[in-house]
């Protein structure tokens, strides 16, 4: 069993930007609404500690491992619910660059394993955590920039 969430938004900055302020982690408890925090290394291979607060849910710690990160292009990690195969989630930040010195933002997350039927009501609330997170990404670069979000 396996599903897929998404959610992207145009962030009115360049893929550098975004970022930056995606690896200023010890930041991420000013603005991010989603991803209460986030410790360790963005670099591939690296353990890191995040916790997420999905909206009317349950805030959670999990400690995946970075699987790519392109500084400017793309984050991934990939989490485990104890052993593989029962519930793991490969979660990804993608910056797009765009016409204009804009970027498109698309947060995912790739979730398979035996418990995925039973976890659907908390995914629903998941995505809203990406959506969530993504407009508060963007009003917090775009107010770095000095533009309106």
């Amino acid at each position: 069993m396996a599903t897929e969430l998404s959610h992207e938004i145009e962030i009115d900055a360049p893929t550098d930007e975004v970022w930056r302020a995606l690896e200023e982690t010890e930041r991420y408890a000013e603005w991010n609404p989603f991803i209460e925090s986030l410790r360790g290394e963005l670099r591939e291979g690296a353990k890191l500690e995040v916790r997420v607060a999905p909206p009317g849910g349950k805030a959670m710690t999990f400690r995946p491992t970075v699987t790519a990160a392109l500084p400017g292009r793309e984050l991934r990690w990939l989490g485990r619910l104890l052993v593989p195969g029962l519930f793991d989630g490969e979660h990804r930040f993608l910056l797009e660059p765009l016409a204009g010195g804009r970027t498109r933002f698309v947060q995912s997350e790739r979730f398979s394993g035996v418990l995925v039927p039973l976890l659907r009501g908390t995914l629903a609330k998941t995505r809203l955590g990406f959506e969530q997170m993504n407009r508060a990404l963007a009003a917090e670069v775009e107010a770095r920039q000095g533009k309106a979000a």
